[in-house]
């Protein structure tokens, strides 16, 4: 695939989590970003409010699962969509993206067999619709037809939900649905709030204009004051996910 040609990006980076104190070094800042930590811990924390919905859990079967959709997700998917246009604008070699994305999803799905014979060999489903779903989303396979609101919603909102739900019980409950819609409504929030979040950071370099208040006071439109509230709900929402996740957890391995 030929290197698509980078184009500046606003000096406050493509992300809100783009510039880690922690890293310095170019590169390994660009990978940082390429997983999209937030969100990739917010679609963890979904894997595990399905696991925990309901007793008994078995740690190792939870252990497995999260480490499969953190390889698809957080390092396939990921890889798969930054290959895909440059969104993120990195300067990382496709040939990384690629075997990036190839560890990722080969991993995962090196998981869901293991998993097939140790739990149930109708995961293979599971295992199927996650591979179709991360690979068709990104790619926009099928003239883009997998890449589509919907399809995001279901695939990391309800989908791992299920998923988690099954491989703890080999079975899907009532109480699963329920979940699994909780997890499709998370994502269509963090949807809803990233979508002109990245619009702010990734295409507009300024904002002008002034607020008029009833009181005769004004002040200036600026694209922080505009850009803080997205990004600031989007950090509450990554948080309120693994809240809950942690509670159902403590009580199942707790009490």
């Amino acid at each position: 695939m030929a290197e698509t040609p980078l184009i500046p990006t606003p000096p406050e980076g493509p992300a809100f989590y783009s510039h880690p104190y922690f890293l310095t070094r170019p590169r390994s800042r660009e990978w940082w970003t390429v997983l999209h930590p937030p969100y990739t811990m917010l679609h963890l924390s979904l894997v595990t409010t399905g696991a925990c919905l309901a007793g008994p859990v078995n740690a190792v079967h939870l252990a497995a699962t999260l480490v499969a959709f953190f390889l698809a997700v957080g390092v396939g998917a990921h890889a798969l969509d930054e290959l895909n246009g440059r969104p993120l604008r990195t300067s990382i070699p496709s040939g990384q993206l690629v075997a990036a994305a190839i560890l990722g999803l080969g991993g995962a799905v090196a998981l869901g067999v293991v998993g097939m014979v140790l739990v149930s060999p109708y995961l293979a489903i599971f295992i199927a619709i996650g591979l179709v779903a991360a690979v068709g989303y990104n790619l926009e396979l099928l003239g883009g037809r997998l890449h589509t609101s919907l399809v995001m919603v279901l695939s990391w909102g309800s989908f791992p939900v299920l998923t988690a739900y099954f491989a703890q019980h080999v079975a899907l409950s009532w109480a699963s649905g329920a979940a699994a819609a909780y997890g499709a409504l998370v994502v269509r929030i963090q949807q809803l709030l990233s979508t002109p979040a990245r619009d702010f950071r990734r295409r507009v370099l300024a904002v002008e204009g002034t607020t008029r208040h009833v009181d005769g006071t004004s002040e200036p439109i600026t694209k922080d004051a505009l850009l803080r509230p997205y990004e600031l709900s989007l950090k509450v929402l990554c948080w309120m996910g693994v809240a809950l996740a942690l509670a159902l957890a403590l009580r199942q391995f707790v009490g």
